[in-house]
Formats: C-alpha cells, structure tokens, sequence
C-alpha cells in the first residue's frame, strides 16, 4: 500500500481491509512511518514516537478488535501509556514515565490499534493553540502560518496531513472541536462520564474534561466510540447507556428536527463574516433537508460562568502541578511553567473552598437552563471558533502582558466552553472553507446524554456536503 491508496480510507476501511487480509498492519504502519517522517519537519505534529513498541505490538499479536491493525495516536496529555513518557506539553514533566495503562488506552488496544506515538498539546492543556514551549508551535496543514488550535493541536494536525485518519483527542473547553474547525475535521465531544478516564482520576476538570477523538469521517467517530464508553469500576459516575451502538445512528433518520441558530457569541458580540456565513449556509442546508430552523440560543450572563469554570480549572491545574513536584520532593516554581500557566496557579492561590463549591454549583445551573432549552429544541446549531484560524504567536502563553493574552483568549473560546460546564455532548463538522482556504468548523450541540442524535445529523450533513476529498497538500 502507498500513501495515495492510505489515505483513500477512513479507519473502519482500513480495518476492514486489515480483516479480509487485503493488506497486513505492518503495511499500515509503514505507511504511518513515512507519513510521519515526511510531513512531522514541516507541521510538527507528532512529539514522540513508539515505532518499537508499535512493530512490537503486531508481531505479538494484535486484539481481534474492531479496529484490528488500524495506526493510532494518543495525544501527550494524561492517557497513560505503561513504558512511555507523559509530559502533558510540559518540560516540568518531560521525565515522568508511568508503569500502567490508563483505561482509555486499554480499551484502544483492546480495539486492535497500534499506538505509533504521542502529538504535541499545548502545556496542560491550557491554551486553544498548539505552541508550547517544550515542543514548538503546532502548524496548521492548511496554511502553514496558521495555528492548528488546541489543545488537541497536534492530533488534528496530523489527521488533516494524512498521518492516520483519526487520533484521540481531549476536550476541557473546546479541545477536540476548536481543533477539529481549524484543521477541517470532525470533533465530537461525548457527554460527560461517557468516555472513562481512569483509574487515576474519576473526572478531568470537575467533570467539564472528556475524551474521545478527531477524525476525517463520522462512522469513524462513531465506531471508535463505540470502542471505549462505558463506566469502568469505580467511576464515580457514567452518561446515559445508549440502547444501540453508535455506529447504527450513521445514515439513521434523524426526523424533522427543531434547530436553533445562533450566529453572535453567548454575549451577543458579532463573530467574523466567515463564520457568520459558515453558519447561515449550513442553516439553509438543514431547512432543505427538510428541519425547522429559526434563531435562538440559551440566555446566560457568560462572563459568570466563565469566571466558575475559570476557577475550577485552575484549582484542578493546580494540584495536578503541585502534587507532582511533591512526588519530586520540592516545591513548584515559577520557571517550571509558562507564564500563563503560573498564572493559573496564582488565580487558585486566590481562591477558598467555599469558591469551588459555589463554581460547582454554579455550573450545576447552567446544566438546568441548557436542560430546558433542549425541551424546546433538539440542536443548538452555531459556530465552533469566533473566528477563522488564528495567526501562530496570536495566543502567546509565555507572553508578559497575561491580561493581554487573557482577553484575547476569551475572544476567541467563547463558543464551546458551555458543552463543558454543563457536560452536553457537541460535535464541530468540516462545513465551511474561506476564500484564502482556511477550514471554518460549525457546531451543533445537544441535550444531556445524546450524542446518537449528534452522529445522525453529522451524518446527513456529510451525505449532503461531502469533505472527506478536502485535503490540503502537506
């Protein structure tokens, strides 16, 4: 198999190609090798590589999963892979090794993949661009200038250059969408507990952090979901269970749906024209296939969310950074971080007990309001990123002005953080290229537990305005 035959397919037809013996996984992961060494100097996507342990892998013998011989890359943030390095996009971590498997990952070998190695994340995950002073900037395979986004960045990136057809991804505030609109991808954010994210934690974030994958095709999103949900023991919680595997809402009849359409942010501020035309058009496509569209969003005072999840992430950053120098038997430092991570440090610093609770419980509300509006209305239809990918350096996390960098940031993640406080699944679709051919992502989000409904819709619109052809040349 060469690359032009590789990358004709989507993961499911890979493995199926595996599976009637029309090619080997050797074959595969060859292909992925070379992909990775021709494009990696140019987008700097991929931070570590397991060649070894992956030709290992298939020679021992691989799971008869689904997704049986299929290359697969684990982003470079938590996801414990035993024997080779996390460093969670950070040179504080860049010696830590763990000596087990996080649940996800087994549940992806167990699937058959062969895990070729790790993509760049900016550092903890923190920024919606890839450029972390660990691993270098991230660049967009659309237009070199261009951030990929983030933090699933590098995941993203390598997808969209034909590396494999799809990588995992994690998802805080945006983090499988804002990538997945930057590099003409699909991006699904599960429903909170859907994906498990043990056994070292039971939630990511206070629960507004979720797991699961960028891909070039929904089936492949679907299946591969159907591969690790579930509640391992333990959980102190798991979504809804579907009654049906996922794959079976592709080309599934969604119905006549009830769509609200935003085209402002949460505060009513206008976004980019591409956007705005990003959406009108896929609004026009959803009323011709037949749906009742008009304009609506939920009523919210966005900036007091913000502020909620802002102090849950960084107590949760936090600990997570002080915990581990503990382990090294020293106190953090300012020199150990970016500038803006420290200064997420110094944001929880700040804050009490009786903080946290109320930005728990704050957030808790917000879940009830995204509730009723999805009594009225099945999707919420909008754009992932306020604008079309940035310039690189933009979000610069090591910048001295943090209030510049703050401000700029909340401009442009402004869309996809309500998914996560109220832990609703959202998926971003390849619907829109701008004149200069950048890829603009639409966002459609749903009530509490269905992401079946999510998949139908992606579904059609993939049917109805194909991408997988839409590549950029690497």
């Amino acid at each position: 198999m060469n690359f032009e035959s590789y990358r004709n397919y989507d993961s499911v037809g890979l493995a199926k190609l595996v599976a009637d013996g029309e090619v080997s996984a050797d074959e595969l992961l060859k292909c992925c090798i070379e992909r990775i060494e021709a494009v990696n100097p140019t987008i700097n996507a991929v931070t570590y590589k397991q060649y070894d342990s992956a030709r290992a892998a298939i020679a021992g013998g691989l799971p008869n999963g689904p997704l049986k011989g299929v290359p697969f890359l684990i982003k470079h943030l938590n996801n414990y892979d035993a024997g080779h390095p996390t460093t969670n996009g950070s040179k504080l971590f860049k010696d830590f090794v763990p000596d087990h498997d996080a649940t996800y990952v087994e549940r992806v070998k167990n699937a058959g993949l062969v895990i070729v190695g790790r993509t760049n994340t900016p550092e903890m995950g923190l920024n919606p661009t890839t450029e972390p002073i660990a691993y270098g900037a991230t660049k967009n395979p659309w237009n070199l200038e261009h951030s990929a986004g983030g933090s699933s960045g590098g995941a993203s990136a390598a997808v969209a250059a034909g590396i494999m057809p799809t990588a995992q991804a994690t998802d805080g505030g945006g983090s499988i969408r804002i990538p997945a609109a930057n590099c003409g991808l699909v991006g699904l954010k599960p429903t909170r507990g859907r994906n498990p994210l043990g056994p070292d934690v039971g939630e990511g974030w206070g629960g507004m952090s979720t797991g699961h994958v960028v891909s070039r095709t929904v089936r492949d999103t679907a299946v591969f979901l159907d591969c690790t949900h579930g509640p391992a023991p333990g959980d102190p919680y798991y979504a809804p269970v579907p009654d049906h595997p996922f794959a079976e809402d592709v080309g599934r009849d969604p119905g006549q749906l009830r769509i609200a359409v935003m085209t402002t942010n949460y505060d009513g501020k206008p976004l980019a024209p591409d956007c705005v035309k990003a959406i009108e058009n896929t609004a026009k496509l959803c009323e011709a296939l037949g749906h009742h569209v008009e304009p609506a969003m939920p009523e919210i005072t966005y900036a007091d969310y913000k502020a909620a999840g802002g102090t849950i992430i960084s107590a949760n950053v936090a600990n997570t950074l002080k915990s581990y120098c503990r382990q090294l038997g020293r106190e953090l430092r300012p020199n150990d971080v970016e500038t803006t991570t420290w200064a997420t440090v110094q944001s929880a610093a700040k804050r009490s007990a009786e903080d946290m609770a109320a930005a728990v419980a704050k957030i808790h509300q917000l879940g009830r309001i995204f509730g009723r509006f999805f009594q009225k209305y099945d999707l919420l239809l909008g754009t992932t990123l306020s604008n079309p990918p940035l310039p690189l350096g933009y979000l610069d996390a090591n910048t001295d002005d943090v209030g510049e960098f703050a401000a700029r940031m909340t401009d442009e993640l402004c869309l996809t953080p309500p998914f996560n406080w109220t832990g609703s699944p959202a998926i971003s679709l390849p619907m829109y290229w701008t004149t200069d051919g950048l890829p603009v992502g639409v966002h459609f989000g749903a009530d509490f537990g269905n992401e079946a409904l999510l998949i139908q819709i992606a579904a059609q619109m993939e049917v109805a305005q194909p991408w997988f052809e839409n590549t950029p040349n690497v």
